[in-house]
């Protein structure tokens, strides 16, 4: 073949020592076995000859002499041909080109290899050589598709989402308009994989990349990032309103059971946003800051959004030494239990207290709970904290019961970790017995998104919970994206309605809607309602007036050490009292 080609192009480039028409046929019979596809041209691009090769291929008569080389050039490459046979005769010089012919399926390659010679009559003329190029292309498509894409679930992947995001940041900056970059990690996969094996688990990821692909718009991108992570890039979106409406509709999705291989799985997810340009300008810092964001979603519950925060960029370095001081704390006994109480919304009567761990370190002060909480959870301290708590909160209602001459209740706060401890009944029956409390004395807050790591597993522990009598409260209601469908579900006695709804009541409708939404809610489930954050009278009076059953928040008490909340009840007590009851307590 070389040998042809060589051959063709020493006759071209010299003068014919045989008649023209001899010389001219002789020259396109060579040209016929030269490659795949073969043209002269004019240096305009009109077509003088075209090989049988190249009509077959187009599926062109041999009438293709006296058309344009345009003519059979794919549309949008056009403009290529173009520049390539500009570029020879005014560099005159050979050059390579690839593009799409015009072929019946639209989609076959040539490279052409576009060189200038001189006819018979010394005019220059364009020689045109082409191979098939189809099958390389192809290759190279599906390495450059296997670079940038996840095997898995065919999404983009880290290079491809870095390209993305570069390309949604140049728009951001010339059109002015933010948005935002969503990490998405599923919740329960690790069960999955070590339970019923990795190719169950590969099912649920191509699952719930098609469910998260199709919740999101076209113009959003989706990447898988690595293991049971997803990072989505959503132009455009960057009010608080705009992102819990595409982060509902992201956690709703995954929050539906996954059926594969005649197995119902919950697997749900924890979603963290970071915005440009507020938390990042960048594509690295953006996806970072958004990575934080959902770990900080886990830390606090999971199967919830939460938006960047500079405070969870991580702990700060002193935080390593603030872990190894806890086991100390431990050991010294700096762990000290406060108590809020919870109040009639009707009499004013203190009906319980709910129980709040605080650290006093000998050198730092206080050390909120926002600190030393996630670290405990992730080094498993928490077991040990949350053991304590319960135990000395049951202990500590004895003394409180005592000193008010009526029953009272309990209410502590059990942590996502604890409540997925295999011991944690063992610590419930422990704390029960050795106080002497009875079961229903007792309330045990836990929030929506612990429920949601595996409903079935809540739901097991529950019934057992409810079977000692105790009481679950789900604290913090309507912040997470747990389905009502499971208030029915599970044993549930008492809902709290978080702080955020109550803080600017009575003045707005919004947070009044929710308010009085629960409170329905609750009134037909024959549920216990807990209004958070009361600190006005205003704010009483309304949820009062609707049908509340508690309060809790400052109005009524702050959290209190127990000898301060020992001598708040007393005094509630004796002012209470009848005169012959205040002089035996007199006596």
């Amino acid at each position: 073949m070389q040998k042809l080609k060589d051959q063709t192009e020493t006759m071209l480039s010299s003068p014919a020592s045989v008649p023209e028409r001899e010389h001219r046929n002789e020259i396109d019979r060579l040209l016929e076995e030269a490659g795949d596809i073969v043209f002269r041209t004019t240096l305009l691009g009109q077509i003088l000859f075209a090989s049988q090769r190249s009509a077959t291929l187009l599926a062109a008569p041999r009438e293709l002499e006296g058309q344009m080389l345009a003519g059979v050039v794919a549309d949008s490459d056009q403009p290529v041909l173009k520049t390539a046979l500009a570029g020879v005769v005014q560099a005159q010089a050979a050059s390579k080109v690839e593009l799409r012919l015009r072929t019946p399926d639209l989609d076959t390659w040539f490279e052409l290899r576009v060189s200038l010679y001189r006819n018979a009559e010394g005019a220059q003329e364009l020689l045109l050589v082409g191979r098939d190029m189809t099958t390389q292309h192809a290759t190279e498509e599906r390495l450059r598709h296997m670079a940038t894409h996840d095997a898995l679930t065919e999404l983009p992947n880290r290079l491809l989402l870095s390209d993305r995001i570069r390309m949604v940041i140049a728009h951001a900056r010339r059109s002015g308009q933010g948005f935002a970059v969503a990490t998405i990690g599923l919740d329960s996969f690790k069960k999955v994989n070590d339970g019923l094996g990795h190719p169950v688990g590969d099912a649920v990821l191509r699952e719930a990349a098609a469910r998260l692909r199709k919740t999101l718009r076209d113009s959003d991108t989706l990447a898988r990032v690595g293991g049971d992570e997803f990072v989505a890039v959503l132009p455009g979106t960057a009010s608080e309103a705009q992102i819990k409406l595409v982060t509902g509709r992201l956690l709703a999705t995954l929050q539906s059971p996954f059926e594969v291989e005649g197995h119902t799985i919950y697997v749900g997810a924890s979603v963290g946003v970071s915005v440009y340009p507020q938390h990042a300008e960048d594509e690295v810092r953006l996806v970072a800051n958004a990575d934080a964001a959902m770990s900080r979603a886990k830390e606090t519950g999971k199967a919830r959004c939460v938006v960047y925060s500079p405070r969870h960029s991580g702990p700060p370095e002193h935080d390593i030494s603030l872990e190894a001081a806890m086991f100390q704390a431990v050991r010294e006994g700096e762990f000290m239990l406060y108590y809020q109480p919870i109040v009639n919304a009707v009499t004013r009567d203190i009906e319980g207290f709910e129980t709040l761990m605080r650290w006093k370190h000998p050198t730092l002060g206080m050390v909120p709970p926002a600190r030393f909480v996630p670290i405990a959870e992730t080094n498993g301290l928490i077991n040990l904290l949350g053991a304590w708590a319960l135990k000395s909160a049951c202990v500590q209602l004895k003394q409180f019961q005592e000193v008010a001459r009526r029953p009272l209740y309990i209410s502590v706060n059990i942590s996502p970790r604890q409540f997925r401890n295999d011991k944690f009944l063992d610590v419930l029956d422990d704390a029960i017995t050795f106080s002497g409390l009875a079961g229903e004395q007792l309330v045990l807050e836990i929030t929506e998104g612990t429920l949601m790591i595996d409903p079935v597993h809540a739901e097991s522990i529950l019934s057992k919970m409810a079977e000692r009598k105790a009481r679950i409260a789900i604290d913090d209601f309507g912040t997470g994206y747990s389905s009502l469908a499971y208030l029915k579900r599970f044993p549930i006695s008492v809902l709290k309605i978080d702080r955020a709804f109550i803080r600017d009541l009575p003045g707005s409708e919004k947070d009044g809607a929710i308010c009085n939404a629960v409170l329905d809610l609750a009134k037909h489930l024959n549920l216990s309602v807990v209004a958070e954050g009361v600190e006005t009278d205003e704010q009483l009076r309304y949820v009062q007036e609707r049908g509340c059953h508690y309060i809790q928040g400052y109005l009524t008490g702050k959290p209190m050490a127990a000898n301060v909340a020992l001598a708040a009840l007393k005094e509630r007590t004796y002012a209470n009292l009848r005169p012959e009851e205040q002089r035996q307590v007199q006596q």
